[in-house]
């Protein structure tokens, strides 16, 4: 057995979403009991999740149908690191973005403007709108030296029904892969949009763990950032997947249910 109490003293828990809290638009087993223990015991908590599609506030509403009352505050999504990053850049910028409100909004409001002609960063997060058109004229761009940027390195990520989909970094291949040119990956696992979790939290990462199901992003997020990390069997990643990367996560949980435990079966 393996005790959780070293994981119990952390102060602050990053969470995932898709595939640890919910799938669709159904929330998994022992998510409330997870949530509950966390308010009992005065722990810190914030949502991290690599979409760019919604905004916190959307996120906090479909948790509330879901039956989990989380203030839009406690939600961190890679659209709102990637505004971040580029004011921090390039203040007052503009940018050609193919993604959703949630992205687009985030942009507006850390004072970027949209341009369709001569933007200094061509942004790119996961959509259903895109099109060749699209394709065609952020390649110009790109080509005319503006500076590609890519909400997350996702090539897939689940639908609401449960499927698989492509994600950003298969949307934007089109475009590298004509240009030749890379583009730069905000979210997990850049240790920029980590930095950004703590500093939101207020902690430092020796107080805080990271729980998530894609150890390509989450735990070797953690694992960079050096935080402790929980691989939940909720979501993407089996056990024999999870043998397949060179790094494995300080803790293996069916789900987080089990995280409130006081000591669980090793698993793998």
């Amino acid at each position: 057995m393996i005790s959780l109490q070293p994981l119990h003293s952390k102060e602050a828990f990053i969470i995932d979403m898709d595939g640890v809290i919910y799938h669709g638009n159904t929330l998994l087993p022992g998510v409330l009991d997870f949530i509950d223990w966390m308010r009992r015991e005065n722990k810190k908590f914030l949502f991290l999740t690599n979409s760019s599609e919604r905004s916190p506030r959307e996120l906090s509403t479909k948790l509330l149908r879901m039956g989990l009352d989380i203030p839009e505050g406690q939600f961190y999504t890679s659209a709102l690191a990637t505004a971040s990053f580029l004011k921090t850049q390039c203040p007052g910028g503009s940018a050609y973005v193919i993604g959703e409100p949630g992205l687009v909004n985030a942009l507006y409001e850390a004072g970027f403007s949209m341009n369709d002609y001569n933007p200094d960063y061509v942004v790119f997060g996961e959509t259903r709108s895109i099109n060749y058109e699209k394709i065609e004229h952020a390649v110009k761009l790109v080509q005319n030296g503006a500076k590609l940027i890519g909400t997350n390195s996702d090539l897939t990520g689940p639908t609401d029904a449960g499927r698989i989909m492509p994600a950003c970094r298969a949307l934007i291949s089109p475009i590298t892969l004509t240009t030749g040119v890379e583009a730069y990956y905000i979210g997990k696992p850049n240790p920029l949009i980590m930095r950004h979790a703590l500093k939101h939290l207020n902690v430092h990462r020796e107080n805080a763990a990271i729980v998530g199901d894609r150890m390509d992003t989450d735990i070797v997020a953690g694992i960079e950032s050096e935080l402790d990390t929980v691989l939940v069997l909720s979501g993407v990643t089996d056990l024999k997947t999870m043998k397949l990367f060179p790094y494995r996560p300080a803790y293996i949980m069916n789900g987080v249910g089990d995280i409130p435990k006081d000591e669980i079966e090793r698993i793998g």
